[in-house]
């Protein structure tokens, strides 16, 4: 006899595949308008794409924990942490053609997963660019998901609080951990990084970073097809030296 509990959880697989299913069709839909539009582009003779503004590099001297824009405004379309149902979530985020595996701890950080999981909801990632590449010793970072593309906030879109940040800040290689601003522990959002060597970033006045996963497959292909290539100027912290994109990021 199938239990209650067994037929909640099959109902939750079924509806995480037709979302899965769902998002593809979407996508399938996308690319085949996208590929018109392009060909159509050719025949006529066109215009050239324009690119994409890369943001100004920090200073290579000292490397500044990863952060998101400095404004502040009220949070909205916030999901609430029970979305992430306290489990485990799996799945793939496909970078540059570099498939990812992954997997997020909706138990250790139910807000912030919660945010992750409903921004691949709604495709929100699809698209969007890794603009900050750290490559100092003991800090390696790759920070994604600015709205912009060059690393601001979405002001309008912010939350709390840190959860699951390290005691010791050290974020081992592989984590996956929330961007925020410095000093506000209220403003995490829609950036995170992934830490692709052994990392310290010490905690600031409002704690550590939400560390939300970790990256279970993929990683040494991110190093030598994406990080290997560096920064566009050679810094150690600025933009990566060739475009970073977040092509799909899939959970279920």
């Amino acid at each position: 006899m199938v239990t209650k509990q067994e037929q909640e959880r099959r109902v939750r697989d079924y509806r995480a595949r037709q979302t899965v299913h769902e998002r593809r069709q979407r996508r399938q839909t996308r690319d085949s308008i996208v590929g018109s539009v392009l060909a159509g582009v050719v025949l006529l003779g066109g215009i050239g794409l324009v690119a994409m503004l890369q943001p100004t590099p920090p200073a290579a001297e000292e490397t500044a924990p990863p952060t998101a824009s400095e404004t502040e405004a009220p949070a909205s379309e916030v999901p609430e942490p029970t979305l992430a149902e306290e489990r485990s979530w799996t799945g793939t985020m496909t970078v540059n053609g570099v498939e990812l595996g992954v997997e997020l701890d909706g138990a250790a950080a139910p807000q912030a997963v919660s945010s992750v999981l409903f921004d691949t909801q709604r495709d929100y990632y699809d698209g969007k660019t890794c603009h900050r590449l750290t490559t100092a010793e003991g800090f390696s970072v790759l920070q994604c998901g600015s709205a912009d593309g060059a690393g601001s906030g979405d002001p309008s879109y912010m939350y709390g609080p840190i959860e699951n940040a390290p005691a010791d800040d050290v974020y081992p290689e592989g984590t996956i951990a929330m961007a925020r601003q410095g000093n506000n522990a209220d403003s995490n959002g829609h950036q995170f990084f992934i830490v692709y060597g052994d990392t310290t970033i010490p905690a600031d006045s409002a704690g550590g970073y939400t560390v939300i996963g970790q990256v279970t497959e993929g990683l040494d292909q991110l190093q030598e097809q994406v990080i290997a290539n560096g920064t566009a100027d050679g810094a150690q912290d600025g933009a990566p030296a060739e475009p970073v994109t977040i092509e799909d990021f899939v959970l279920q």
